[in-house]
């Protein structure tokens, strides 16, 4: 027998960066020395939403996600001692990718670089920030004309590069079926190539080379078969519509690209090891079938639900790749599933149901029309509250959650304040501090000039990559560039979808729900109410609102008035919300580790308008507000946010919304002074 040569393994990369551009250089390093083959840079949330780390949004998010990149000076310290030429990184940006790869591209040119060596992708889809991931900036239509011009400026100078990642990873994340992932992800590729090629900035005969640049960034799920199927149907469906509605004839630039991050939803804090075989099993989805094999692929690590990773997590993750790359036979063989009849049968019926919601989709305007009009949110979100409704019913299992759940005591988490990485907090100051010394000792008037060019662009319809190219060399920072296509483009605040889902948990006489909704009732005739009111808060810059409107939906069901008006909000809104609206309960969303200072701002402010329910310097008002948490909050961060006087500390384990739900009626009649309430079922 003739020995085959094995194929190359796919490019493994780990998500990282946090606290400073200099933290994240040297972790970015050590990661390359352990055999790391791709950087994927993980921007904190001010740089992915266009603010400074001195504006009022970012307080307690800088560096918390990621590493803050400000301006040029940490883009170039970001990437010191790595050779860009000889690198392929992904940068998970886009409402700011142009600014962004702007920056990485000077930086390259400072190196020596020939840029059009370099390669890598930007993530740059906006479709999916507001349906999911929350971190847009501009309405849809600007938006969609930076991604045109970044498309078009790359493959003509940096033609080795991917401007664009079609991302239905956070799709999943937001509760989307297979075919909602694969769906919505087509109608947004389509309506980025209608603007492409509308633009007339690329000729007919290079639309190819568009095409080819086009990549994916998928979610890979535990359900193994699903998940492999869904694949192959991705890479069927591309291939149709890149030969029949854009006529290219060249099958390498039809090929489906795609790069992976395994599943994160379905990562859980109870019983955390076991979110490692969950990860292998995501991993095989995408790796094993040769046919639909990811080109790149990044894992995320076993105590995300926990927290932020340590590097010897993030090693872990990456050495799972190597076993399976490196140690295996899977690189020996030609596609394995070849010639499946249950895989065929899957794989047709999943190309079926999502041709036709693609048209669907057309029907409506595109997805930019669909994301305005509120389609594709509500659609999400429904599909979030099935899922939850069947894991809270028991239908769908998940180990060591709702069902397996007794445990031996675990070693890796024995002690949980070491099991993750924390950011200091004095880290944000100093990034402030460097921020201030930045603009302090730039060339201001070629800084104002820059960015006078790049309003008068943004006004007019010319390509916005120069003038950005232009901000960037100036020693522009990150919120100034925003904020001067702010001026121009305004602002968008995309469709929250609450108020459009239906029903997904039953409420008939004897169901936890229905028990739920005679306390709600009750409570609300004892205060002399007509309904409960709660204030669901995104404070911050947490653009994960999944969690959020699953508890406004659920609340909604079991009778509460719901104030939810979606993500990005200061302590002071969230607050004088809270008194206009007269609301009996404040519950705060946030994932992005910056609770230990929005929360404390929230209560103190709540104390000061005389409605707080925690006892303040003064005690509590006469109208006592109780608020409650939800998030990625270690145990020590929910104990001092308890004694700060926040009622109630909601983590992922705690999936049971209804349940949830029921303690927000609890919180509401301690803090009334009203005795406790038993409904029997």
């Amino acid at each position: 027998m003739t020995e085959r040569q094995k194929d190359r393994p796919w490019l493994m990369r780990t998500y990282a960066g946090h606290s400073t551009a200099e933290a994240s250089n040297e972790l970015y390093r050590r990661n390359l020395a352990k055999g790391q083959t791709g950087l994927s840079v993980a921007f904190d949330l001010p740089t992915q939403t266009g603010y400074d780390p001195d504006h009022v949004l970012a307080r307690g998010e800088v560096g918390r996600v990621g590493v803050p990149v400000s301006h040029l000076g940490n883009m170039r310290r970001l990437f010191q001692d790595i050779p860009l030429e000889q690198m392929n990184t992904s940068m998970t940006i886009n409402a700011t990718a142009m600014w962004l790869l702007a920056l990485y591209q000077v930086v390259a040119e400072e190196q020596g670089a020939d840029i059009t060596k370099l390669s890598g992708t930007t993530q740059n889809d906006i479709v999916k920030e507001y349906l999911s991931r929350g971190t847009h900036v501009f309405p849809p239509g600007p938006s969609l004309r930076l991604t045109t011009d970044m498309i078009t400026y790359t493959v003509n100078h940096i033609p080795k590069w991917n401007p664009i990642n079609i991302c239905s990873y956070h799709l999943q994340e937001a509760g989307a079926t297979p075919v909602q992932e694969i769906s919505y992800a087509m109608s947004t590729a389509i309506a980025v190539l209608d603007a492409v090629f509308a633009s007339g900035q690329v000729p007919e005969e290079r639309r190819g080379e568009v095409v080819a640049r086009i990549s994916f960034f998928v979610n890979a799920g535990v359900r193994f078969i699903e998940e492999m199927c869904k694949m192959r149907a991705f890479g069927r469906i591309w291939d149709k519509i890149t030969r029949e509605r854009y006529g290219i004839e060249d099958p390498k630039q039809r090929r489906f690209r795609y790069g992976v991050q395994v599943n994160s939803l379905g990562l859980t804090e109870a019983q955390p090891e076991n979110n490692v075989q969950r990860i292998v099993l995501e991993m095989l989805a995408v790796t094993l079938s040769k046919d639909a094999r990811a080109r790149a692929v990044q894992l995320p690590a076993w105590n995300e639900a926990l927290g932020l990773p340590r590097p010897w997590d993030q090693q872990w993750s990456l050495r799972i790749q190597q076993v399976l790359a490196h140690e295996s036979d899977l690189l020996e063989y030609d596609d394995i599933f070849a010639g499946s009849h249950v895989v065929e049968a899957k794989v047709e019926a999943l190309v079926a149901d999502c041709l036709a919601e693609i048209d669907r989709i057309q029907e409506m305007g595109g997805a930019m029309a669909a994301v305005e009009s509120g389609y594709l949110k509500s659609q999400l979100v429904s599909a979030h509250a099935e899922r939850r409704a069947r894991i809270e019913a028991g239908d769908e299992k998940i180990i060591g959650v709702n069902c397996y759940e007794s445990t031996e005591p675990n070693p890796l988490t024995a002690d949980l304040d070491t099991a993750i990485m924390t950011v200091d907090p004095a880290n944000e100051a100093g990034v402030v501090r460097a921020l201030h010394e930045w603009r302090d000792n730039r060339d201001e008037v070629r800084a104002q000039e820059a960015l006078s060019t790049l309003k008068k662009t943004a006004a007019g319809d010319a390509n916005l990559f120069p003038a950005t190219l232009e901000c960037a060399r100036a020693g522009v920072t990150t919120g100034e560039w925003a904020w001067a296509l702010r001026d121009v483009f305004g602002e968008f605040r995309a469709p929250t979808g609450v108020s459009s889902a239906p029903v997904a948990v039953t409420a008939e006489e004897g169901s936890p729900l229905a028990v739920v909704r005679e306390k709600v009732a009750r409570t609300a005739a004892d205060l002399g109410t007509g309904r409960l009111r709660l204030l669901v808060g995104k404070p911050g810059l947490d653009g994960h609102s999944n969690g959020a409107e699953q508890i406004a939906v659920r609340a909604r069901d079991a009778g509460f008035e719901v104030v939810y008006q979606g993500i990005r909000l200061t302590p002071e809104q969230i607050v004088a919300a809270a008194v206009a609206e007269d609301v009996h309960c404040v519950g705060l969303s946030i994932l992005s580790g910056s609770h230990t200072a929005l929360v404390p701002d929230v209560l103190a402010r709540l104390r000061r308008a005389g409605v707080d329910a925690s006892p303040g310097p003064d005690g509590p008002g006469d109208a006592p507000i109780p608020v409650i948490v939800g998030g990625i909050i270690p145990p020590a961060d929910a104990a001092e946010l308890i004694d700060a006087g926040v009622a109630a500390v909601f983590t992922p384990k705690d999936f049971g919304i209804t349940e949830i739900i029921g303690r927000i009626v609890d919180e509401i009649r301690t803090a009334n002074q009203l005795d406790p309430l038993e409904v029997t079922a």
